[in-house]
């Protein structure tokens, strides 16, 4: 697969140019293959080159740009690395909120990992609060007999 994406990178960063929003999704796609096999370091270097064309292309508040901060926060937290990946939620979060609004789904999804890095780190009251924020949000949008609740 890493094979294929990176072939894929190098036509879509020829044809579309470095700052196309699709040779950012390239490298988060990459920086994907790389945290699923456990190589973080590599991982996070793909991640924030995504991080960084989106936000020059698509502007600080954009979707991808918090969807970008959560993944670079996913790759902090499968290391072990709960401040920083604590650091990470929180810009997706506030841009979340800001640009979809509080009762999107991508919000509880933030509030969810917010809540599984404390729960990593046994704070579990904070970890509490920060579920059950998701849960409200997808019980209210979603139903509350979504599989999703």
């Amino acid at each position: 697969a890493l094979v294929q994406l990176q072939k894929s990178l190098e036509i879509k960063s020829r044809v579309l140019g470095p700052d196309s929003p699709d040779v950012a999704t390239s490298y988060n796609n990459i920086g994907g293959v790389y945290q699923a096999q456990g190589k973080y370091n590599e991982a996070l270097v793909q991640l924030q080159k995504s991080l960084e064309i989106r936000i020059r292309v698509l502007g600080p508040d954009s979707p991808d740009v918090a969807a970008s901060y959560n993944n670079i926060g996913s790759a902090y937290k499968a290391q072990g690395k709960h401040n920083e990946a604590l650091v990470q939620y929180q810009k997706s979060l506030e841009i979340r909120i800001r640009v979809l609004g509080p009762d999107s789904p991508d919000v509880a999804t933030s509030y969810n990992n917010i809540g599984g890095v404390y729960q990593a780190q046994g704070k579990y009251n904070e970890a509490l609060v920060q579920l059950q924020k998701s849960l409200e949000i997808k019980s209210r949008v979603l139903g509350p007999d979504s599989p999703d609740v």
